[in-house]
């Protein structure tokens, strides 16, 4: 599971700066800045409601050239599984996305004017979410030109260029498109999550194509047996299909989808395994090929217990279908990568959360029954990111836990990292906004969030992955697909409230990872300011919570809004017709948040689909319009787009004149178009349609 990018804290980066960085040469088509010694630049674009940022990879021009060769392989590992983020996605974004790459690089009309600057603007909306859904509200996107100005950029551009599948002609394919682009009622949401409806026909993702919720729930009531212990991930890397009349599913795999993409993942997987730092790593890499060349799932688990296993490597890598939020029904997941480098001094902090696992679990507010008797092999290290791909950029995650099947992190352990420079690109990137000065509810408030709120967002990370996601056990004989639609949202909350636990508990204060209470109070300010109010800045007036993460911080706030309403504990007020959080017992909060983490983890491990429902429903989904509408007037001027994401660095080979690699170079590209041109011209290999 994921911590997604919280730029609602004031500050969540690391206690150290990156400074100042070298930038290198430019290569054609990565847009890196020309050869100079200045200040490293973070922020490189704003356009929609996104802003556009950099990170820096510390420590890599001084690695060993095994391990840099290593990284090489697995860069290119990674972003040779790209296009197939955007088929899942959707199954005409292909399509789509070639289609506009082609009008950008070969219009001949006049590339100016607001017509021209829309068609770009919706192009980099595109490329940001990997396909024409928002990557966070999974809605359409409305193009800001017309279908006439369409029909121009067609006229104007190389006929040769579009992708025409076989027996197509320019106009079928326009007249395919303009509904799609142009019409709202048309596939309008990536991941339909209302209750009560067909979630699967309402979704416009590639995960299902002429099946319904009921055909998807009757396949895997036969097939899945609740009373096996240890139950392979089903679904996970599939298409469910009919074929005469019959369910099936297409599994992503060499020879089967998606098997022109994989082949090169393959490729560079074997060429990793062949440098990996030890035997443990190559045993692990080995493992993952294999799953790639069969698609057996059986053999996915082998790979993420010998991954688990893997504990010393200094490079490390995430490569697969990995997540499940797409997918209403919580079975097929999005493909990701990152490839990542393990920062020793920053990992002390996370390692020592961990190392304490089982006396957070004993300690846990759960019900005994609930409690792992025995927390196994939590491995959590802070890693600066090196490269990321599919679900993963260009929006990233700041934390990670995997695997997620519950049986291996119940039997063998899982691995939780912190991204040590996104979260400092982010920090670099916030130094000024105003946005805490505008929404705390005093100077103290505002104090308080400066003097802690860094070393708050970095505990509450760090717990959340490393203890949180590892935390509870399921009765026997409940599946994990049994809260459906809920399950994404549940598991984030319940990950995010024994962060909140802990904070406040003195614990973290004897294993030396902060130095008193205050960083925990300052740590709440922060979590109830965003879910009651600073997050509904990413929504349009009007507009329901979608998005797993953001439903799971409401959710959380507004329950301990409601149950500390008779005494107080927290309460809204109003001051100069502006809206504030103020808590006013910080402990009796604590305990708020220790009955929720119960209730939550007594619902995700019997099962109680409608107990989850109507917490999620209840609490989660809908927005208070008045509120709302206040946010957005007061945010209005701070001129903060709510979203960010990055454009990631380039690694490449040096090589003699024999063929062989004598270093790797990285370099730090500043144009987000000439990143996106330069993938699809380099690592696009799946057909138009799979």
């Amino acid at each position: 599971m994921k911590t997604r990018n919280l730029l609602w804290m004031p500050a969540v980066a690391l206690l150290f700066a990156l400074g100042c960085g070298k930038k290198v040469n430019t290569d054609p088509g990565t847009g890196t800045d020309s050869t100079a010694t200045t200040e490293f630049q973070y922020q490189t674009e704003v356009f929609a409601d996104v802003r556009i940022l950099r990170y820096q990879v510390p420590g890599f021009d001084e690695l060993p050239l095994k391990e840099k060769e290593l990284i090489y392989y697995l860069y290119e590992a990674s972003v040779a599984g790209r296009d197939m983020i955007y088929d899942q996605n959707f199954k005409h974004n292909l399509c789509i996305r070639r289609t506009l790459e082609n009008i950008y690089k070969t219009y001949t009309g006049e590339k100016s004017g607001a017509d021209w600057e829309a068609f770009h603007v919706y192009l980099k909306e595109m490329w940001f979410s990997n396909g024409i859904h928002h990557h966070y509200s999974t809605e359409k996107f409305a193009p800001g030109f017309s279908a006439e100005y369409f029909d121009q950029l067609i006229a104007k551009s190389d006929a040769k260029g579009f992708p025409l599948s076989e027996g197509e002609t320019l106009e079928q394919l326009v007249a395919k498109l303009k509904p799609i682009l142009f019409d709202p009622t048309v596939f309008p949401k990536r991941v339909n999550l209302d209750g009560g409806v067909d979630n699967v026909a309402l979704s416009a993702n590639n995960y299902y194509e002429g099946v319904t919720k009921k055909e998807v729930q009757d396949y895997y009531k036969k097939l899945i047996d609740p009373k096996n212990p240890t139950p392979v991930s089903y679904g996970l890397n599939s298409k469910m299909m009919k074929e005469n009349g019959q369910v099936v599913e297409k599994t992503y795999k060499v020879g089967g989808m998606y098997s022109a993409a994989i082949e090169k993942i393959v490729y560079w997987l074997e060429k990793a395994a062949g440098v990996a730092e030890n035997p443990a790593q190559a045993t692990a890499l080995t493992k993952l090929v294999d799953y790639y060349k069969t698609g057996d799932l059986a053999k996915f688990d082998d790979y993420c217990i010998a991954w688990v296993a893997d504990t010393t490597s200094e490079v490390d890598a995430i490569n697969g279908f990995i997540e499940t939020y797409g997918d209403a029904m919580g079975y097929r997941a999005a493909y990701e990568a990152c490839v990542q480098l393990k920062d020793p001094e920053a990992s002390k902090r996370i390692e020592a959360v961990s190392k304490q696992a089982q006396w957070f679990e004993d300690n846990s507010p759960i019900m005994p029954e609930h409690k792992k008797k025995e927390v196994r092999g939590i491995s959590a290290r802070v890693i600066n990111v090196v490269m990321e791909s599919g679900d993963a950029s260009p929006s990233t995650p700041i934390g990670i836990n995997l695997p997620n099947s519950r049986w291996i992190r119940a039997n063998h352990g899982s691995k939780s990292v912190s991204l040590a420079n996104i979260v400092n690109a982010y920090d670099e990137a916030n130094k000024t906004g105003g946005m805490l000065e505008e929404f705390a509810a005093s100077k103290e408030e505002v104090e308080l969030s400066k003097k802690h709120g860094r070393l708050a967002g970095n505990l509450h990370t760090d717990m959340h992955e490393a203890i949180g996601h590892a935390s509870g056990q399921m009765m026997p004989g409940v599946s994990s697909e049994a809260l459906q639609n809920y399950s994404s949202c549940l598991e984030e909350a319940r990950a995010d409230l024994v962060a909140l636990y802990y904070v406040m508990d003195n614990k973290l204060v004897e294993i030396g990872v902060m130095p008193s209470l205050e960083v925990g109070k300052a740590e709440y300010n922060d979590y109830l300011r965003n879910g009651l109010l600073v997050q509904l800045r990413r929504l349009k007036l009007g507009a329901n919570i979608e998005e797993a993460h953001m439903r799971n911080r409401q959710l959380v706030a507004k329950w301990v809004l409601e149950k500390g309403a008779a005494n107080k504990v927290v309460e809204m007020v109003k001051r100069d017709n502006k809206t504030y959080v103020v808590i006013n017992d910080y402990k009796a909060l604590q305990t708020l948040f220790g009955e929720l983490l119960r209730e939550i983890q007594r619902i995700i491990s019997t099962g109680d689909f409608e107990a989850g429902k109507a917490l999620v429903e209840n609490y989660g989904v809908k927005v208070d319009q008045a509120i709302h509408a206040e946010v957005l007037d007061r945010v209005k001027d701070l001129n903060i787009a709510p979203y960010s994401g990055f454009i990631n660095p380039v690694i490449k080979p040096v090589m003699d004149a024999s063929g062989k690699i004598i270093d790797v170079k990285i370099e730090y590209p500043d144009d987000f178009t000439k990143q996106h041109i330069y993938y699809g011209e380099k690592h696009s290999h799946l057909p138009t349609y799979n």
